[in-house]
């Protein structure tokens, strides 16, 4: 199938987060079949009863090409003009699919063996496949990730923290508010104190960033909340712990705060003759490394419409992906070869 075909039929399957049942059957047909015509084999890997990952390898693996099935939301459909193919998941990352897909047929084609693709699903909100595919390793020596890089090899992303702030209060008539114990007041001060963290820098990755996503809590105008809860998102750029300690400092005894997800800021090696860039958004890596080999990060399109209505992805820039897919898969296996002579 045509990478732009490819991209629009998967695109068109819905797979917002732990919805990507439908998605994964498809990939798993699609890439069973290409494995039973070329020698390969295809598998699920079980997540939970109705999620699984999707894994196919040709030869012994010494390469993975891997990104994720699943998208945010809302959803909506695939669309295209002469220059680009519009709908949710695009660039992040069924275009990307669609591409090493591509990019397999094309090594197949050609007699390279000894490569595998793995598609997982949760990315986009706790790495619930990766760490599936973590546990159950193939022996892969690197692994290409597929992220919207704007077709460069990147050499570091961030990582991240994710927090609950749950503050508690006692319930009261507006009216008689000494007679309460305001949860709002509670989490708006946590928050401002969190607003004043001074946070960590780094030369290659930047500045640690911090985004306070959602706030909710309160039952109506005239009654002092006895809840409320905000949801954080740290873009880390050093080490978790100094963060989570001052965020922690910070709070005191106004709420409790409760980490969701952490993953460590990554560096990544280059690879010669490819040009290369700095990414601030967080993946899969940290949680498939080491157990799937040396990472290295590239993918077609651009981080800044994804997650947004306007995601699209350049159709020039999807059909080079899949010669820079295949080139960096054979670039790494005689890199193999070489380190075995």
């Amino acid at each position: 199938m045509h990478p732009f075909e490819l991209t629009r039929a998967l695109v068109d399957l819905e797979s917002i987060t732990e919805n990507e049942k439908a998605v994964g059957e498809y990939l798993l047909r699609y890439l069973s079949a290409l494995a039973l015509r070329t020698g390969g084999t295809a598998e699920a890997m079980v997540v939970t009863p109705d999620r699984f990952n999707v894994y196919a390898e040709w030869g012994t693996p010494t390469v993975v090409l891997s990104t994720h099935m699943d998208t945010v939301p809302p959803f909506f459909p695939s669309s295209e003009d002469d220059e680009n193919i519009y709908g949710r998941g695009t660039c992040d990352a069924k275009g990307i699919i669609a591409a090493m897909i591509a990019a397999a047929e094309k090594l197949i084609e050609t007699g390279t063996r000894n490569f595998g693709l793995l598609f997982v699903v949760g990315e986009e909100r706790n790495s619930a496949g990766a760490e599936v595919a973590s546990r159950s390793p193939r022996g892969a020596r690197y692994l290409i990730n597929g992220e919207p890089t704007e077709s460069k090899v990147a050499l570091g992303s961030k990582g991240i923290l994710r927090y609950e702030i749950i503050a508690k209060g006692k319930m009261a008539h507006s009216a008689y508010p000494e007679l309460g114990d305001s949860a709002i007041e509670k989490l708006l001060d946590a928050l401002s104190a969190i607003r004043r963290v001074r946070l960590p820098e780094d030369p290659v990755l930047g500045k640690t960033t911090l985004n306070i996503g959602t706030i909710s809590g309160g039952r109506a105008p005239n009654i002092i909340p006895d809840a409320a809860k905000a949801e954080l998102a740290v873009r880390l750029v050093s080490d978790g712990r100094v963060v989570d300690q001052a965020l922690r400092e910070a709070v005191g005894a106004r709420a409790e705060i409760r980490e969701v997800l952490s993953l460590p800021a990554m560096h990544f090696a280059s690879l010669e003759g490819f040009p290369t860039s700095i990414v601030a958004f967080t993946t899969d890596i940290p949680v498939l490394v080491p157990a799937w080999g040396e990472p290295f990060l590239f993918g077609p399109g651009s981080i800044h419409v994804a997650h947004t209505t306007q995601e699209k992805i350049s159709k020039q820039e999807l059909l080079a992906a899949v010669e820079t897919y295949a080139q960096m898969a054979r670039t790494l296996l005689g890199k193999a070869e070489a380190h075995h002579a």
